[in-house]
């Protein structure tokens, strides 16, 4: 299998590059369900309360794997986050019978069990490799890709990926696309904030949402479907640094990943 350097980028949306028509479609993609899921939420399973500040939303229905997984308790979640302490959604799935694993560059030890579900490993997730050189000085952060990762715990599944990395997610997606990780990952919640263009991500407005758009089209082409979208009204309403589009600043979507049975 040759080794993809660079996603496939979607034609313009307007015959000439323009912001606007860039902003408006990426916006009414994101907001678009592409498939139905009528079971969402954790309320039906055991020991889940309803707390949670933010909809982490995950199919529950019968025609995807998930729900079947939870209930045999085969499944796992990988968590990415920075210090939050609204861990309310990995408790739920851990006290359901979930392996859930919290990545926090944050937490005071390298691996950390609470509970007979629920690790926390003091890693962040990249898109790259560090530099060795790097690494050696940076004596307790420990930066590292996802499919590193689950070479390392020898993982070859994940049930549920969410993504909370503050707007690292898109270069982040992006390896996970790039390296075929996605295809190990049955569902994604992640957050999307779109008030600047992210970590690494260049260009003017219109090349930046171009490349978002793109970036989730990618998905789609590897078979996930959104089946859920979250705006969040508490955020700054910003586009890329202006109020504009009647957008928020951040966004939480859901995919399945419809190959997963």
């Amino acid at each position: 299998q040759t080794v993809r350097w660079h996603i496939e980028l979607q034609p313009w949306a307007s015959p000439t590059p323009s912001l606007n028509y860039e902003a408006l479609r990426f916006l009414k993609y994101i907001s678009t369900s592409q498939i139905s899921c009528e079971h969402m939420n954790l309320n039906s399973l055991k020991g889940y309360s309803e707390t949670s500040k933010k909809p982490w939303s995950i199919c529950l229905d019968e025609r995807f794997g998930l729900i079947h997984r939870i209930r045999s308790k085969q499944c796992r979640l990988y968590s990415l986050g920075l210090g939050s302490d609204d861990n309310q959604f990995e408790m739920s799935m851990a006290n359901s019978g979930c392996e859930v694993h919290r990545f926090d560059p944050s937490i005071k030890s390298a691996h950390i069990q609470e509970g007979r579900h629920l690790w926390y490993h003091r890693l962040s997730i990249d898109w790259r490799d560090p530099n060795p050189a790097i690494a050696a000085h940076k004596l307790h952060s420990s930066t590292k890709k996802l499919g590193t990762i689950l070479n390392e715990f020898g993982h070859h599944k994940i049930d549920v990926l969410k993504a909370d990395v503050e707007s690292a997610e898109w270069k982040i997606l992006e390896n996970l696309i790039l390296e075929d990780v996605v295809e190990q990952i049955g569902q994604l919640v992640f957050e999307v904030h779109i008030h600047w263009p992210g970590f690494e991500v260049s260009g003017n407005d219109s090349t930046v949402v171009r490349y978002w758009y793109s970036l989730l089209r990618e998905l789609e082409l590897k078979d996930f479907r959104l089946f859920h979208t979250y705006k969040d009204l508490s955020k700054p309403q910003m586009f890329l640094k202006k109020e504009a589009f009647n957008a928020s600043s951040c966004y939480t979507l859901s995919w399945v990943n419809t190959r997963w049975k």
